[in-house]
């Protein structure tokens, strides 16, 4: 097989050639910068400061929903049917009144009000979206009358055993964690600048 010299130079030089083109094309794909868009960029909440925030954000929703509930549970002892005094049951019950027995009423309040910020909060977070509701502040209504169902059984004591008078609390309380759950919900929906469920 005899090819002209000149056809064997084109072949090596196409090859060498090639490959050099080939090399600097990868070289310049190295080099080149990665470019993101910062623009429209959702923020990053799988961070040990994006949990922290969350949990500020739980905090402060149930402490405004918490004030919002005790206004509605100082209308019902204005009334005469409800006793503040119910909470010491809570400083009992934690063992907490041992250590403070002339503060039971106190101690018990700060209890209620710790579970008000940090336990129904996490909890209203983890469920809120599962709850009737387009916004967190809806959704809080339902979650407010789940919670209403523990405390109006476990909360009466002290009040008249008349019927007017147990309907007035039944009602009151409710009111009262209706309050609860949309202030808190209404929280999350103000502060809340992130994706759709919680860390």
């Amino acid at each position: 097989m005899n090819h002209h010299p000149n056809t064997w130079g084109k072949f090596y030089f196409r090859g060498v050639l090639g490959q050099a083109m080939a090399e600097n094309d990868t070289q310049a794909e190295e080099l080149e910068p990665e470019v993101t868009e910062i623009e429209g960029a959702e923020p990053d909440f799988d961070t040990f400061a994006g949990i922290v925030t969350d949990g500020l954000i739980g905090m402060v929703g149930g402490m405004v929903g918490t004030a919002a509930m005790s206004v509605g549970l100082f209308i019902a002892a204005a009334l005469g049917v409800f006793e503040f005094q119910a909470f010491a049951i809570l400083a009992d019950l934690s063992g907490i009144a041992v250590l403070f027995p002339g503060n039971a009423l106190a101690i018990g309040y700060l209890i209620f009000l710790a579970g008000g910020m940090i336990t129904w909060p996490l909890l209203f977070a983890s469920i809120g979206r599962y709850l009737p509701g387009d916004t967190f502040a809806l959704q809080g209504l339902p979650f407010g009358f789940v919670l209403w169902t523990g405390f109006v059984l476990a909360f009466v004591e002290g009040v008249p055993g008349d019927t007017f008078s147990l309907a007035l609390y039944a009602v009151l309380t409710l009111i009262a964690h209706f309050a609860y759950g949309f202030t808190l919900g209404a929280v999350f929906d103000y502060l809340s600048d992130r994706p759709d469920t919680l860390v």
